[in-house]
């Protein structure tokens, strides 16, 4: 049903000329958004959202981003910062008078609630599997009347995930931790981060039972005794209790990502194919060392 929704969206991409306003989207939040005009001032409130209105040539059309958005650099650092998901400047916001803000569906920010108290209008979804990665972009140039660009954007990016996939298609599948953050936090096979290690080579060893984003019993890591660990350092992971003996620690593939492998790892937008391409490195090195990833 995922495959059949993407491609009737890029059948939809390819033959718009323009998007046609008003215009009524519905947000993952099951609200009913209008836009009744070309949206001319927005504020994107999470870094994937900043990326993407770049990326599919909207960001002339940004007045501000929340306190994250750090790419492309040479753009975000001249727009305005207005706090973050769970720390919104309402006030500056407001100020701005924006004609569209885009949020997440996060019920512990409520920021689209928040927003829309406001009076403001507001859309709230992120990508959170592979795929709606790929239908937020598509939705994000519908709304913007760029649907060109992100048609574009949708493609590239496809064209790359893809050869990055078959660089690796041949070698055996991984077993793999992924840590987002030392609670411990790891990521489902059917989160956009679960689906990128899977074409990378690798698995991840949580059920897709427990959802995209569990917090997982470190018990559990301990007996899935994976081969890989990616999100922290060595040093870290030999000092667990019971971690001593892991696969992955005693072979020491163990991974910290750079800041900019991080945040294109974290972020569900258009740098997809770099963190394809991380993950590569980090369970696969081989490909690498043979020149199969470019």
């Amino acid at each position: 049903m995922r495959h059949l929704l993407i491609l009737s969206t890029l059948a939809l991409l390819s033959t718009a000329a323009a998007t046609t306003y008003p215009l009524t989207i519905t947000d993952d939040l099951g609200r009913k958004i209008t836009l009744n005009s070309e949206p001319k001032r927005i504020i994107a409130m999470l870094p994937s959202h900043t990326e993407t209105l770049i990326a599919i040539g909207a960001g002339d059309k940004l007045v501000a981003t929340d306190e994250y958005s750090n790419y492309p650099q040479a753009i975000t650092d001249k727009l305005r910062k207005v706090g973050s998901a769970y720390k919104p400047d309402l006030e500056a916001i407001v100020a701005l008078k924006p004609d569209l803000v885009l949020a997440d569906e996060s019920a512990g920010s409520r920021l689209t609630e928040k927003l829309a108290q406001a009076g403001l209008t507001v859309y709230g979804g992120t990508g959170q599997t592979y795929n709606e990665v790929f239908e937020k972009i598509a939705v994000l140039g519908k709304m913007t009347n760029h649907e060109t660009g992100a048609l574009n954007l949708i493609t590239s990016m496809r064209r790359d995930l893809n050869t990055l996939q078959a660089s690796v298609a041949k070698l055996p599948k991984v077993s793999t931790y992924y840590e987002i953050d030392p609670s411990p936090y790891s990521v489902g096979p059917n989160s956009f981060i679960g689906a990128l290690i899977s074409r990378a080579g690798g698995k991840t060893i949580v059920p897709a039972a427990l959802g995209d984003f569990p917090k997982l019993d470190p018990e559990m890591i301990v007996k899935a005794n994976p081969q890989v660990m990616v999100g922290l350092p060595l040093a870290e992971a030999s000092k667990r209790p019971g971690w001593a003996g892991l696969k992955a620690v005693q072979s020491g593939k163990i991974f910290k990502p750079t800041p900019e492998e991080r945040d294109a790892l974290s972020r569900p937008g258009p740098r997809l194919p770099a963190a394809l391409r991380a993950l590569i490195k980090y369970i696969h090195p081989e490909a690498m060392k043979a020149g199969e990833v470019k």
